[in-house]
């Protein structure tokens, strides 16, 4: 099914940016600030078109695949209208801080982008450059500022399939971070602080084995060996139980190397502040 040129749509147009002070947030309930004040952006469905558009980052979206992303398979029979309706309403809501335009092949939203997901991607990458700098310290409080940018669950309380998928990925990513956040703590010989948040972490994802991991070496650096080891064996019994599989090689390598007691395992001096 296709669109053609819808009616009342302009053809293109220049960007206009961030001079007009509008910014826009997804990770959390999807929000643009003008200013510091949010802007309203109208019904929930319009607001899953803003959504989806803002994850193109500028590239054009066909009228079928934005239809697919927002309503799924089986979208109502008065579709095409709604998507024109809530077209409209974003161009009034975003004025002339953003525009969305037909472009003969799809629509295309230019002079806007997810903010947050922008300085999420670099505090991420630069934490990792340091990290591999060895400027350990430096890493944790650029992790730490990226998982600040959360303000709940990805684009939450918006119902489309496409954002449903993304929320799952971006789920993910905010797991790994905090894993790598928690490791680096704990090299940074701060064990005993980080303690009670991986229970906290291994209850709430009780078969995510590198939680299981972490608390096991946070329990052990702090004179708790055998709290680490039966933090192993219920992790063990909750995988044979829920999966039928025994735990994967990192949290039996860290097990067997706690039953030898390594020494490599011990608690290293904490990194000063500075």
């Amino acid at each position: 099914m296709g669109e053609g040129t819808p009616k009342g749509l302009r053809e293109s147009g220049s960007a206009k940016g961030a001079s007009d002070g509008l910014r826009f947030e997804l990770l959390g309930p999807l929000r643009a600030l003008r200013d510091g004040v949010e802007v309203p952006l109208g019904p929930p469905k319009q607001r899953a078109v803003l959504a989806v558009l803002l994850l193109q980052e500028g590239r054009p979206i066909s009228y079928d695949t934005l239809v697919e992303a927002v309503w799924g398979g089986a979208p109502p029979l008065h579709v095409r209208n709604l998507v024109q309706k809530y077209v409209s309403g974003l161009r009034r809501s975003l004025g002339g801080a953003a525009e969305l335009v037909w472009t003969g092949s799809g629509y295309r939203l230019t002079g806007a982008e997810a903010d947050d997901l922008r300085e999420r991607r670099r505090w991420v990458d630069e934490a990792l450059a340091a990290r591999d700098a060895g400027e350990l310290r430096r890493a944790a409080e650029l992790v730490a500022r990226a998982e600040e940018l959360w303000r709940g669950e990805f684009a939450e309380g918006l119902r489309a399939p496409y954002l449903a998928a993304e929320r799952l990925r971006w789920a993910e990513k905010r797991l790994t971070v905090l894993e790598a956040r928690l490791a680096g703590e704990i090299e940074l010989g701060r064990s005993f602080e980080y303690v009670h948040e991986l229970v906290r972490l291994v209850a709430a994802h009780p078969l995510r084995e590198r939680f299981v991991e972490l608390l096991m070496l946070a329990l052990y650096r702090t004179g708790r060996s055998s709290d680490a080891l039966t933090a192993y064996e219920a992790a063990r019994q909750r995988l044979a139980e829920a999966l039928g599989a025994d735990p994967g090689p990192p949290l039996r390598s860290l097990h067997a190397r706690m039953l030898r007691q390594d020494p490599a395992l011990l608690p290293r001096p904490p990194v000063p502040v500075s």
